[in-house]
Protein backbone atom coordinates (compact mmCIF):
# COMPACT_ATOMS: atom_id res chain seq x y z
CA UNK A 1 0.00 0.00 0.00
CA UNK A 2 1.22 3.63 0.28
CA UNK A 3 1.59 3.50 4.24
CA UNK A 4 4.85 4.83 4.81
CA UNK A 5 6.65 3.53 7.99
CA UNK A 6 9.25 6.34 9.17
CA UNK A 7 12.50 5.38 11.51
CA UNK A 8 14.15 7.43 13.50
CA UNK A 9 18.21 6.55 13.35
CA UNK A 10 19.50 6.00 16.81
CA UNK A 11 23.16 4.50 16.40
CA UNK A 12 25.70 5.22 12.93
CA UNK A 13 27.25 1.46 12.96
CA UNK A 14 29.52 2.68 9.98
CA UNK A 15 29.62 0.98 6.09
CA UNK A 16 26.64 3.33 5.93
CA UNK A 17 24.67 1.19 8.07
CA UNK A 18 22.68 2.61 10.87
CA UNK A 19 20.40 1.48 13.82
CA UNK A 20 16.78 2.72 13.98
CA UNK A 21 13.68 2.62 15.49
CA UNK A 22 10.69 2.43 14.18
CA UNK A 23 7.53 4.54 14.95
CA UNK A 24 5.01 2.24 13.25
CA UNK A 25 4.59 -1.29 12.82
CA UNK A 26 7.36 -2.79 11.61
CA UNK A 27 5.46 -5.50 10.45
CA UNK A 28 5.65 -6.95 6.97
CA UNK A 29 9.31 -5.38 6.62
CA UNK A 30 12.08 -7.83 5.26
CA UNK A 31 15.57 -7.45 3.85
CA UNK A 32 16.26 -5.72 0.77
CA UNK A 33 13.56 -2.67 1.54
CA UNK A 34 14.39 0.67 -0.12
CA UNK A 35 14.84 3.51 2.36
CA UNK A 36 14.62 7.05 1.80
CA UNK A 37 16.81 9.82 3.87
CA UNK A 38 14.88 12.77 4.60
CA UNK A 39 17.84 14.25 5.84
CA UNK A 40 15.80 16.03 8.66
CA UNK A 41 14.65 15.38 12.02
CA UNK A 42 11.00 14.31 12.81
CA UNK A 43 9.25 17.56 12.28
CA UNK A 44 5.72 18.15 13.50
CA UNK A 45 2.79 20.95 12.88
CA UNK A 46 2.47 23.40 15.15
CA UNK A 47 0.05 26.36 16.09
CA UNK A 48 -3.26 26.98 16.24
CA UNK A 49 -4.41 24.57 13.63
CA UNK A 50 -3.64 21.52 15.90
CA UNK A 51 -6.20 22.75 18.10
CA UNK A 52 -9.42 20.41 18.07
CA UNK A 53 -6.98 17.97 16.58
CA UNK A 54 -5.94 14.20 16.85
CA UNK A 55 -2.62 13.50 15.94
CA UNK A 56 0.33 10.46 16.45
CA UNK A 57 3.81 10.64 16.99
CA UNK A 58 4.79 12.32 13.24
CA UNK A 59 2.22 15.03 13.91
CA UNK A 60 -0.39 13.31 11.24
CA UNK A 61 -4.45 13.67 11.88
CA UNK A 62 -5.72 10.37 12.90
CA UNK A 63 -9.51 11.45 13.63
CA UNK A 64 -10.45 11.34 9.47
CA UNK A 65 -11.16 14.77 9.41
CA UNK A 66 -9.12 15.40 6.55
CA UNK A 67 -5.24 17.68 6.42
CA UNK A 68 -4.19 20.24 8.40
CA UNK A 69 -4.75 23.68 7.30
CA UNK A 70 -4.22 27.08 8.72
CA UNK A 71 -7.59 29.88 8.86
CA UNK A 72 -6.85 31.22 5.67
CA UNK A 73 -5.57 28.12 3.62
CA UNK A 74 -1.80 28.22 3.96
CA UNK A 75 0.39 25.57 5.08
CA UNK A 76 0.75 24.56 8.56
CA UNK A 77 3.95 25.43 10.04
CA UNK A 78 6.60 22.89 11.77
CA UNK A 79 8.98 22.24 14.24
CA UNK A 80 11.45 19.96 14.76
CA UNK A 81 10.69 17.76 18.22
CA UNK A 82 14.51 17.54 19.28
CA UNK A 83 15.02 21.18 20.65
CA UNK A 84 17.87 22.66 22.83
CA UNK A 85 15.73 23.58 26.16
CA UNK A 86 15.43 27.58 26.76
CA UNK A 87 18.63 28.82 28.32
CA UNK A 88 18.77 30.66 31.68
CA UNK A 89 18.65 33.91 30.57
CA UNK A 90 15.18 33.69 28.75
CA UNK A 91 13.49 31.49 31.24
CA UNK A 92 10.97 33.28 33.78
CA UNK A 93 10.40 32.53 37.52
CA UNK A 94 7.30 34.20 38.07
CA UNK A 95 5.43 33.50 41.07
CA UNK A 96 1.86 33.90 40.15
CA UNK A 97 -0.65 30.54 40.88
CA UNK A 98 -2.78 29.15 38.45
CA UNK A 99 -6.99 28.93 39.53
CA UNK A 100 -7.86 25.60 38.47
CA UNK A 101 -11.14 26.30 39.60
CA UNK A 102 -11.08 22.76 41.16
CA UNK A 103 -11.81 24.19 45.26
CA UNK A 104 -9.81 21.59 46.56
CA UNK A 105 -6.44 22.04 44.27
CA UNK A 106 -6.66 25.46 44.83
CA UNK A 107 -6.96 25.06 48.36
CA UNK A 108 -4.48 22.55 49.26
CA UNK A 109 -2.46 22.10 46.67
CA UNK A 110 -2.51 25.45 44.06
CA UNK A 111 -0.41 24.93 40.66
CA UNK A 112 1.88 27.72 40.36
CA UNK A 113 1.84 29.34 36.59
CA UNK A 114 4.66 27.46 34.76
CA UNK A 115 5.73 25.08 37.97
CA UNK A 116 5.49 21.09 37.80
CA UNK A 117 2.94 19.08 38.87
CA UNK A 118 2.68 15.31 39.52
CA UNK A 119 -0.10 13.56 39.44
CA UNK A 120 -0.07 10.11 41.66
CA UNK A 121 -2.26 7.34 42.23
CA UNK A 122 -2.81 3.54 41.45
CA UNK A 123 -4.75 2.42 38.27
CA UNK A 124 -8.00 3.60 37.84
CA UNK A 125 -8.51 6.00 40.79
CA UNK A 126 -8.88 8.75 38.46
CA UNK A 127 -5.31 10.29 37.01
CA UNK A 128 -7.34 10.92 33.96
CA UNK A 129 -10.11 11.97 34.66
CA UNK A 130 -8.60 15.15 36.76
CA UNK A 131 -6.60 15.90 33.69
CA UNK A 132 -9.82 16.00 31.93
CA UNK A 133 -11.75 18.59 34.64
CA UNK A 134 -8.41 20.65 34.80
CA UNK A 135 -8.19 21.10 30.58
CA UNK A 136 -11.90 21.99 30.49
CA UNK A 137 -11.68 24.46 33.02
CA UNK A 138 -8.74 25.86 32.26
CA UNK A 139 -10.55 26.47 28.32
CA UNK A 140 -13.98 27.73 29.84
CA UNK A 141 -12.76 29.87 33.09
CA UNK A 142 -9.10 31.04 31.08
CA UNK A 143 -9.93 30.63 27.40
CA UNK A 144 -6.25 28.97 27.89
CA UNK A 145 -4.77 26.46 25.32
CA UNK A 146 -3.91 22.78 26.27
CA UNK A 147 -1.99 20.27 24.80
CA UNK A 148 -2.76 16.53 25.77
CA UNK A 149 -0.01 13.97 25.05
CA UNK A 150 -1.33 10.32 25.62
CA UNK A 151 1.55 8.29 26.28
CA UNK A 152 0.81 4.49 26.40
CA UNK A 153 -2.18 5.02 27.54
CA UNK A 154 -5.52 3.26 26.61
CA UNK A 155 -6.75 3.89 23.49
CA UNK A 156 -10.61 3.41 24.84
CA UNK A 157 -9.85 6.56 27.49
CA UNK A 158 -8.37 8.55 25.04
CA UNK A 159 -11.94 7.65 22.81
CA UNK A 160 -13.44 9.43 26.23
CA UNK A 161 -11.33 12.13 26.23
CA UNK A 162 -12.02 13.02 22.63
CA UNK A 163 -15.88 12.79 23.13
CA UNK A 164 -15.49 14.27 26.85
CA UNK A 165 -13.99 17.68 24.92
CA UNK A 166 -16.07 18.16 22.34
CA UNK A 167 -19.17 17.52 24.88
CA UNK A 168 -17.71 20.48 26.70
CA UNK A 169 -17.58 22.51 23.91
CA UNK A 170 -13.73 23.21 24.60
CA UNK A 171 -12.23 21.05 22.24
CA UNK A 172 -11.10 23.67 20.04
CA UNK A 173 -8.87 24.72 23.08
CA UNK A 174 -7.02 21.58 23.11
CA UNK A 175 -4.48 19.97 21.01
CA UNK A 176 -4.33 16.15 21.19
CA UNK A 177 -1.36 13.37 20.75
CA UNK A 178 -1.92 9.84 20.67
CA UNK A 179 0.87 7.08 20.92
CA UNK A 180 -0.75 4.72 22.79
CA UNK A 181 -0.35 1.28 24.22
CA UNK A 182 -0.58 -0.44 21.26
CA UNK A 183 2.10 1.25 19.61
CA UNK A 184 5.85 0.36 19.51
CA UNK A 185 8.21 1.49 21.95
CA UNK A 186 9.78 4.04 19.90
CA UNK A 187 6.69 5.83 18.86
CA UNK A 188 6.07 6.02 22.57
CA UNK A 189 8.92 7.31 23.40
CA UNK A 190 8.79 10.33 21.31
CA UNK A 191 4.98 11.44 21.39
CA UNK A 192 5.71 13.45 24.74
CA UNK A 193 8.20 14.65 22.83
CA UNK A 194 5.70 15.90 19.73
CA UNK A 195 3.26 17.00 22.45
CA UNK A 196 6.02 19.59 24.01
CA UNK A 197 7.04 20.78 20.75
CA UNK A 198 3.31 21.78 19.56
CA UNK A 199 2.85 23.47 23.29
CA UNK A 200 6.29 25.36 23.19
CA UNK A 201 4.55 26.98 20.27
CA UNK A 202 1.78 28.67 22.10
CA UNK A 203 4.23 29.30 24.74
CA UNK A 204 6.35 31.05 22.40
CA UNK A 205 3.74 33.43 21.04
CA UNK A 206 3.36 34.86 24.44
CA UNK A 207 0.51 32.11 26.12
CA UNK A 208 0.32 30.17 29.08
CA UNK A 209 -0.46 26.88 28.46
CA UNK A 210 -1.05 23.55 29.97
CA UNK A 211 0.59 20.63 29.18
CA UNK A 212 -0.57 17.15 30.35
CA UNK A 213 1.77 14.25 29.97
CA UNK A 214 -0.86 11.36 30.65
CA UNK A 215 1.57 8.59 31.67
CA UNK A 216 5.14 10.02 32.16
CA UNK A 217 5.97 6.71 34.06
CA UNK A 218 4.64 4.50 30.59
CA UNK A 219 7.44 7.08 28.83
CA UNK A 220 10.03 5.89 31.19
CA UNK A 221 8.75 2.11 30.34
CA UNK A 222 8.98 2.65 26.20
CA UNK A 223 12.92 4.23 27.02
CA UNK A 224 13.41 0.76 28.69
CA UNK A 225 11.76 -1.36 25.76
CA UNK A 226 13.75 0.82 23.22
CA UNK A 227 17.21 0.44 25.32
CA UNK A 228 17.18 -3.10 25.08
CA UNK A 229 16.05 -3.34 21.81
CA UNK A 230 19.68 -1.22 21.12
CA UNK A 231 21.54 -3.63 23.37
CA UNK A 232 22.47 -1.21 25.98
CA UNK A 233 22.98 -2.88 29.38
CA UNK A 234 20.33 -2.36 31.65
CA UNK A 235 21.12 -0.78 35.20
CA UNK A 236 20.93 -2.72 38.58
CA UNK A 237 16.66 -2.33 38.42
CA UNK A 238 16.20 -3.06 34.92
CA UNK A 239 16.11 0.03 33.85
CA UNK A 240 17.46 1.98 30.97
CA UNK A 241 21.38 3.25 31.67
CA UNK A 242 20.10 6.43 29.82
CA UNK A 243 16.80 7.06 31.96
CA UNK A 244 18.09 10.27 33.88
CA UNK A 245 19.12 12.00 30.27
CA UNK A 246 15.72 11.25 28.65
CA UNK A 247 13.94 12.26 31.22
CA UNK A 248 16.20 15.72 31.27
CA UNK A 249 15.81 15.95 27.70
CA UNK A 250 11.99 15.97 28.25
CA UNK A 251 11.53 17.98 31.83
CA UNK A 252 14.43 20.62 30.66
CA UNK A 253 12.35 21.59 28.15
CA UNK A 254 9.07 21.83 29.82
CA UNK A 255 9.43 25.49 31.63
CA UNK A 256 8.82 29.49 31.01
CA UNK A 257 9.81 32.31 29.31
CA UNK A 258 9.48 35.29 29.14
CA UNK A 259 6.96 35.78 26.52
CA UNK A 260 4.69 32.68 27.94
CA UNK A 261 4.63 30.00 30.31
CA UNK A 262 4.48 25.99 30.19
CA UNK A 263 2.56 24.23 33.32
CA UNK A 264 3.09 21.01 32.86
CA UNK A 265 0.57 17.90 34.75
CA UNK A 266 2.20 14.43 34.19
CA UNK A 267 -0.01 11.52 35.77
Amino acid sequence: GDARLVLEVQQQLGGGVVRTIAMGTSDGLKRGLEVTDLKKPIQVPVGKATLGRIMNVLGEPIDMKGDLTEEDGSAVEVSSIHRPAPSYEDQSNSQELLETGIKVIDLMCPFAKGGKVGLFGGAGVGKTVNMMELIRNIAAEHSGYSVFAGVGERTREGNDFYHEMTDSNVIDKVALVYGQMNEPPGNRLRVALTGLTMAEKFRDEGRDVLLFIDNIYRYTLAGTEVSALLGRMPSAVGYQPTLAEEMGVLQERITSTKPGSITPANG
